[in-house]
């Protein structure tokens, strides 16, 4: 682990804010020893991911921001909702449907943990 930045957990509030609150949250706490040039993405990603739980998950929804002491940031969005984010065909004139795809495209590695209590969303980042 990073023995300069802490891991860092938050509950994100179940509506439009839970976006922006997370992206202050992973400013906040992202390791810039180890990170600062993947702020950007993580962001955008971080944000997709919040906007998923929202949307399809189920309370509570929590971020949990990681540095594993070299240039990996490790972000995870955990939700009540068992089910599995879908990737989706977004075409041109959709207003959503990107943001797996994003997390497909932007990320090192991804995936989804399941278990009773619901599923965590993760991404990594070098």
């Amino acid at each position: 682990m990073c023995d300069v930045t802490p891991a860092a957990e938050l509950n994100v509030p179940l509506d439009t804010t839970a976006p922006s609150i997370a992206r202050a949250f992973l400013r906040r706490t992202y390791c810039d020893a180890h990170h600062a040039r993947v702020l950007d993405e993580a962001e955008l990603l971080v944000s997709e991911l919040i906007t998923n739980g929202v949307k399809h998950g189920a309370p509570p929804i929590t971020l949990r921001v990681t540095c594993d002491g070299t240039s990996g940031l490790r972000v995870a969005v955990r939700d009540g909702s068992p089910r599995a984010p879908q990737a989706r065909d977004a075409g041109p004139e959709d207003d959503s449907g990107r943001g797996i795809a994003l997390v497909d495209m932007l990320s090192t590695s991804w995936g989804v943990e399941t278990s009773d209590l619901g599923k965590t969303t993760w991404f990594t980042l070098t």
